[in-house]
């Protein structure tokens, strides 16, 4: 995926510009045909060869030993590839193979498994089933020799060389090895990917593997730094009082490109009726339609007033998302009517998810009728609180207010008042995100994957009258969501110790600005690099859920909060057509107000026009990946972002050329200075 420079970068005219797009949707395209989604959908069997299942999948033939679960494919071109390294810890000697319509199944009795593999739309598939609580570690990933990089979707994504020295190094010096994620906790998608190097002396063409987990819940995956290298193993928990006997794991050949896993699971998403699409969303709710080319801001002071909306107006911005917090003076009914006025969304913060004391409680969000707190806190199994948030009160469960709904109307008779000034959308802070629980508690008792349900039902409810947001949407909120504040961001372990510094970070005062918004802070060398270094950095949410929903960072670190990310920030936006947030109050609108102006002019035209596309391409242009180039739709947009310090191609360091098809030529964005 790296080259020289294209002369296209400089391209004119339609027809170049037509032949470029082209190109560059190559290796996506590529990507689908071996993912089987044209069409090719073979039932074969396969063959059996002693312990050797052989089964056809797009791009070749993988193998599995049905002694070890090791897992290796023959490519198209010859290629020998290792898939997974057998199951560490052993199996126990297997039982008898019996084959099947698609593929096989046997067991392994010492563990309590059954296995039935087969192929699926081009993908392996091997389901293992548990008739008694454990875990397997498996599938053991990244051994073959010539895999060069891992793709995590950590945020947005990120692409990690294997021997990088910096992703080697353990997880409090910002890198991976000894580090273990949850999959169905802290990824934006349930997956993970390897690409591979070249054939010998760098010949031959490019592969990868992606590795989906439908069934996230549960599911880890632990990084070792082996001989200087990055290798991934899952680890898959059998509860049965969680719910998760059963274990799936998906494999496709790809290209190698750095996004394949993520076009891999936009392809499940869409083959199994579980991919969103906002075109769909705008046309249950057109008041949607003022995400696309919107700002997300949230507000204070002056600037939460019909005031302050008017200051924005004359400014030229044509399109925000307000948001603003419960607290004492939230946007009143005519402060809203400016805002619709002007053709923006305007929402309130709101959570079901902590419940205190009325007596002592510290936001309004927390306060509720009657004994919501404490009967419906969600309950440990020794009976005790399941603590909320920073220490205070406690999760309330999405089970009990379920249940309690149809007859008390407790989260209808909330979203009510909060919107009764007129409000248009809502921000439902936690529900999308992978934290998830089980409860305990008498009456109300539900796994992970049943509060998972419950906030789908109630998110799906709020959704069909408002534009609704969430924090860090996981995937699989995808279609109930039109937007999210954090799944654009990959958070490194490191910001969080930062935002805990109150001191450094700021906190929740003054009341008007607060600091732990409004005051600028500078990430720590290590943190910066994990989460905005440009070369790790790539669109794997953006490739998957582009055209779903509008993906936007975390509502903490706004574009004002780290100033020496915001060209690098600015840029990202830009290449994978997402919005930037900020925060405004009334000395910030004089401040910044002309430059957010300058910026969101420049992304509106492009994300009303690309905002409903699927990403259907993304390539590095130069070896050092500091040119980067994204296309969306069949041509609809192309975007050249250049990370870099020097000009090449003729695009300076530091800017952004965005071309809609129907331009004649790019239009340029140099964020440092975005008005000149």
């Amino acid at each position: 995926m790296t080259s020289d420079l294209p002369n296209s970068l400089q391209r004119t005219g339609r027809s170049r510009r037509t032949a470029a797009t082209r190109a560059l949707a190559a290796s996506l395209a590529l990507t689908a045909t071996a993912l089987g989604v044209s069409g090719c959908d073979s039932a074969a069997a396969g063959t059996l060869k002693g312990s050797r299942l052989e089964l056809p999948v797009g791009g070749g033939t993988a193998v599995i030993d049905t002694d070890s679960l090791a897992v290796t494919a023959r490519t198209g071109d010859g290629r020998r590839m290792v898939l997974s390294e057998a199951a560490g810890g052993g199996l126990g000697k297997p039982g008898p193979v019996t084959r099947t319509a698609d593929g096989a199944r046997w067991s392994y009795p010492a563990k309590g498994l059954s296995v039935t593999a087969g192929a699926e739309r081009g993908r392996l598939r091997i389901r293992l089933r548990a008739d008694r609580d454990g875990s397997v570690g498996w599938p053991v990933t990244g051994t073959d020799r010539a895999a060069s990089a891992v793709q995590l979707p950590r945020g947005e994504g990120l692409d990690i060389p294997v021997r990088d020295a910096f992703w080697n190094s353990a997880e409090e010096k910002g890198g991976l090895a000894g580090s273990t994620v949850d999959v169905g906790g802290e990824l934006s998608l349930p997956l993970w990917g390897y690409s591979m190097g070249g054939g010998a002396g760098g010949s031959g063409g490019r592969h990868g593997v992606s590795y989906l987990t439908p069934t996230d819940i549960g599911t880890s995956l632990r990084f070792a730094s082996t001989g200087g290298r990055l290798r991934a193993t899952a680890t898959h928990a059998f509860d049965a009082g969680e719910g998760t006997r059963d274990y799936e794991v998906t494999f496709a050949l790809t290209d190698g490109n750095p996004v394949a896993p993520a076009a891999d699971y936009r392809s499940y998403l869409s083959q199994h009726g579980r991919l969103g699409s906002l075109r769909r969303k705008i046309r249950q709710n057109p008041a949607t339609a003022k995400l696309l080319g919107a700002f997300h801001a949230y507000v204070w002071g002056e600037a939460r007033t019909a005031a302050g909306v008017d200051r924005l107006k004359r400014l030229g911005v044509d399109r925000m998302w307000l948001g603003y917090d419960s607290g004492p003076g939230p946007m009143n009914a005519a402060a809203v009517r400016a805002a619709k006025k002007a053709g923006y969304l305007v929402g309130p913060y709101d959570t079901f998810a902590n419940g205190q004391d009325p007596k002592t409680a510290d936001s309004p969000t927390s306060v509720w009728p009657g004994r919501v707190y404490p009967d419906f806190c969600v309950r440990e199994a020794d009976g005790s609180p399941q603590t909320g948030f920073g220490g205070r009160g406690c999760y309330l469960s999405s089970r009990a207010f379920e249940k309690a709904e149809p007859g008390r109307h407790y989260l209808a008779d909330r979203t009510r008042s909060m919107v009764a000034n007129g409000a248009d959308s809502y921000f439902l802070d936690v529900d999308a995100t992978g934290e998830l629980f089980r409860d305990h508690g008498a009456g109300h008792e539900m796994t992970k994957a049943g509060d998972r349900e419950m906030r789908l039902a109630r998110m799906q409810r709020l959704s069909k009258g408002l534009v609704l947001g969430s924090e860090s949407a996981q995937a699989w909120a995808n279609e109930v969501l039109a937007y999210d504040h954090g799944s654009g961001t990959p958070v490194a372990g490191g910001l969080w110790k930062l935002e805990r510094d109150k001191e450094n970070w700021g906190g929740y005062f003054p009341e008007k600005a607060p600091k732990a918004f409004f005051k600028p802070v500078r990430l720590p060398a290590e943190v910066a690099k994990a989460m905005y270094d440009p070369k790790y950095r790539v669109p794997l949410y953006e490739t998957a859920l582009h055209g779903s929903l509008v993906n936007v960072e975390r509502w903490e670190l706004s574009y004002e909060k780290l100033p020496d990310q915001q060209t690098t920030r600015a840029l990202l936006a830009m290449l994978y057509n997402t919005p930037l947030n900020h925060v405004l109050d009334g000395p910030t609108l004089t401040r910044n107000g002309p430059r957010l102006a300058a910026l969101q002019k420049y992304f509106s035209p492009l994300h009303r026009a690309a905002g409903t596309e699927r990403m259907t391409s993304f390539r590095w242009l130069t070896g050092d990946r500091t040119v980067q180039r994204t296309v969306f739709g069949d041509g609809t947009l192309t975007v050249t972002a250049n990370f870099g310090t020097r000009a090449q191609g003729g695009l300076p360091g530091g800017c952004v050329d965005a071309e809609l098809r129907t331009d004649r030529a790019p239009r340029r964005l140099c964020p440092a200075n975005p008005g000149g």
